[in-house]
């Protein structure tokens, strides 16, 4: 599914400078070199203020926690998403409020999150998180106008977007604030855990700070109950290196999804839903697609992986059961079928191997396997 030792035999020399740079300095917990990489994050973003932390879901929380999103506080977001989307709106004390996702793209669909909006279950609403699946943007003209339409405040699920666009206005500066995610099999990837949160807000840069401090604005002063959720230097010297090599990667990435679409389709295996053939991935035209995963429909999904894996092919599923199904989350009220579109979704959805260093030869293997699977 993934070789990260052709990225890093490619980067090994930058990577090892910057580390013992670091190493050096013996200042291994925020200091300088996550000085360095905030700026340089937050100009890529296009974004004013960028904040490194420990993890995606970190960023997530201090992303909810900056804004002061609490009990009382009604947050939604999809079901068809990794299960920090709603633990963190959890951990901040808010109420998870779920809506369906769009059938093309899989991302949430505006017009469920209205839905939602103008029910009983959504009064006392005060945020979205939007998750940019897959590496696609979600569709950000409808979100702004539910924005302008109910004060909601928008905060993008990016962690699998870095470098992803809408209409060319950069992922993490779209929404009032955004979450990262830099964990290993990421676009970009640090050696470990690590986030960031990005926003065009002052007053939101500086209370994510102190959240990530233990609530410290001075030493051993606390002002208010945080997290320690700080990055560390070695982390964001990596992801530094890394970031200055993001754009070629994203766009081999999308040659690479290209490569994908043209042999399914000389294959004969496309079909416009999973009874026709396999489902290919959809990209807005509006969007800059990055492609974190190249996941396609697939019929008798279970099957076709198990083909694969005895063939030594890898795939993953994200995601085989909604939030709304996950048995920690029970309690949010939702059953089975509240979510239709989410719930076919996690039966069909299959993520194959992609990746910058992927080679066509490989490429053209998984889609024999493929085609001999369904022949």
């Amino acid at each position: 599914m993934l070789d990260f030792s052709r990225q890093y035999n490619e980067i090994r020399e930058e990577v090892l400078a910057a580390i013992e740079q670091v190493c050096a300095s013996q200042k291994f917990v925020l200091g300088p070199a996550v000085e360095s990489f905030e700026t340089a994050a937050a100009d890529a973003c296009h974004a004013t203020y960028a904040i490194g932390c420990a993890s995606g879901t970190d960023a997530l929380w201090l992303s909810l926690a900056s804004a002061n999103i609490g009990p009382g506080d009604g947050v939604i977001t999809t079901p068809f998403s990794f299960f920090a989307s709603v633990s963190s709106i959890l951990r901040c004390g808010a109420q998870p409020l779920l809506a369906d996702i769009d059938p093309l793209t899989f991302n949430l669909s505006a017009e469920a999150v209205q839905e939602v909006l103008e029910s009983h279950r959504g009064t006392g609403s005060k945020a979205v998180i939007p998750v940019h699946l897959y590496g696609q943007c979600a569709n950000w003209d409808a979100f702004r106008t539910l924005q302008q339409r109910y004060g909601v405040l928008l905060i993008e699920d990016a962690a699998q977007a870095f470098g992803a666009a809408w209409e060319g206005k950069n992922a993490g500066s779209l929404g009032d604030l955004a979450a990262f995610s830099f964990y290993p099999t990421k676009n970009l990837s640090a050696f470990g855990d690590a986030g960031l949160v990005t926003t065009n807000s002052l007053q939101f840069d500086e209370h994510a700070r102190v959240l990530r401090s233990h609530g410290m604005r001075r030493r051993y002063f606390h002002d208010e109950v945080g997290w320690n959720s700080r990055l560390d230097s070695l982390q964001a010297a990596v992801l530094e290196v890394k970031l200055r090599h993001l754009s070629r990667w994203n766009e081999q990435r999308r040659q690479i999804a290209h490569r994908y679409d043209e042999l399914f389709n000389k294959a004969k295996l496309v079909g416009s839903t999973t009874t026709e053939g396999v489902v290919l991935p959809y990209t807005d035209p509006r969007a800059t697609h990055v492609f974190h995963q190249y996941t396609i429909r697939a019929p008798r999904r279970d099957s076709l992986r198990e083909h694969l894996a005895d063939r030594k092919i890898g795939s993953e599923i994200y995601y085989p059961l909604p939030l709304h199904l996950q048995t920690s989350l029970s309690g949010l009220g939702y059953r089975s079928g509240d979510f239709p579109i989410s719930e076919q979704a996690a039966e069909e959805v299959l993520a194959l191997p992609i990746y910058p260093e992927l080679r066509a030869d490989e490429q053209e293997t998984v889609v024999a396997a493929i085609r001999a699977f369904y022949a």
